[in-house]
């Protein structure tokens, strides 16, 4: 089976194509961009599949990344996502950054559980803790630092993400920690992807809203139609 992963969840516009019955990525692209995912990802994805010498038409499936993480990559890569597997009649299956990081936490430390954490702002936390056999058992949600802390102390955790170092400076203590970052590695989604049943379209994961609201002087008074001229 062939799998093509996309992932905007962050500053990288990434693609890779996967031969899951291989066990080995066949090509990929990656792009560190900050913004702009839209104008790049059909470009990244073509040069993943060149790299990787097939066509659309040799993809058995879609993996996307679908968040925490950009509220407007996440939008891009997940549209995109769907719309190819439609396109070419095949699933699209979604994977989050907090599994697709704890898997990498999970490879580098096994036999442990493993808190996945970003920093979301305003002081919050995007986490999600699983056990040593990458089984969910908390959130994801949105916390606090000392709720943060609670988890990973209680369940002794390998940590990951970028809010791995805040969470270990408040604990007070070491902890095993893997990939510091906001998203994982491309072929982790890949991987991941292929090795799930298709079920419901992916669709972004967002446990906030958008940070973005229109500001109140801007915003337009309702006309009262009874009194137009």
């Amino acid at each position: 089976m062939k799998v093509l992963a996309i992932d905007c969840a962050a500053n990288l516009c990434a693609a890779c194509v996967y031969d899951a019955g291989a066990g080995k990525e066949l090509g990929r692209e990656v792009r560190d961009l900050g913004k702009g995912h839209a104008e790049h990802l059909m470009a990244v994805i073509e040069a993943a599949l060149k790299a990787g010498g097939i066509g659309y038409p040799d993809l058995n499936a879609v993996a996307v990344s679908i968040g925490p993480g950009s509220f407007t990559g996440l939008r891009v890569g997940v549209s995109t996502a769907r719309g190819l597997a439609l396109a070419l009649k095949i699933p699209a299956i979604g994977v989050t950054t907090l599994e697709a990081l704890a898997a990498e936490g999970a490879k580098i430390f096994p036999g442990l559980s493993v808190l996945a954490a970003f920093d979301a702002g305003r002081e919050e936390i995007h986490a999600a803790l699983y056990d040593k056999a990458l089984v969910e058992t908390y959130g994801p949600s949105v916390v606090t630092l000392a709720d943060a802390v609670s988890v990973a102390t209680g369940a002794d955790a390998v940590l990951v993400g970028t809010a791995a170092p805040q969470i270990a400076n408040a604990a007070g203590r070491a902890f095993d920690t893997g990939p510091v970052a906001a998203t994982a590695d491309i072929a982790t989604y890949a991987r991941l992807g292929s090795a799930r049943e298709p079920g419901e379209k992916p669709k972004p994961l967002y446990l906030r809203g958008a940070d973005a609201k229109p500001q109140a002087g801007f915003i337009l008074p309702r006309q009262d139609k009874g009194n137009e001229p």
